[in-house]
């Protein structure tokens, strides 16, 4: 079967409306965390273990850039620093029981939100869509994993 050409553009236009869809469920919680803010916490709750250094790497910024995230994420009661028990000179971030209950909260207000979409399209439509997204999903996850790739950078 041929590709449509319009294909990758009728994606990019999903991806959008999809964005849209996942903003608007976050911007009517009442949170002053910014974007980017939220993205660090999720990273330090999907990387147990992190440092500044490595939370630097996972954002592609530089440490310094790292350090005043995690600041502002401290000062408002979002995350801890703790010393590593393994190594007492390095520190490890933390993410509090508010972080944890901000991220659970703004999940599924997000699923939620997403299932509303879906809610409006027929069953088979959606079936369909799963099993696209698992095989775009696959050969994403295949061109991470050539030589070369830098699917990890991301900007802050």
């Amino acid at each position: 079967m041929e590709r449509p050409p319009n294909l990758a553009a009728a994606i990019d236009a999903a991806a959008e409306a999809l964005i849209g869809v996942l903003d608007s469920a976050t911007s009517r919680h009442t949170v002053s965390v910014s974007p980017t803010q939220l993205r660090v916490l999720s990273l330090i709750m999907a990387h147990p273990h992190t440092n500044v250094n490595r939370l630097a790497e996972l954002l592609d910024v530089v440490p310094s850039s790292a350090s005043r995230l995690c600041d502002r994420l401290e000062a408002v009661g979002l995350l801890r620093r703790a010393a590593d028990p393994r190594d007492r000179r390095e520190v490890r971030l933390i993410p509090t029981v508010a972080a944890e209950t901000l991220l659970r909260e703004l999940t599924e207000r997000r699923h939620r939100a997403v299932q509303a979409v879906l809610d409006r399209m027929p069953n088979r439509m959606q079936h369909e869509l799963l099993l696209a997204l698992v095989a775009f999903g696959q050969a994403a996850s295949m061109t991470a994993q050539q030589p070369g790739s830098d699917s990890t950078a991301r900007t802050a």
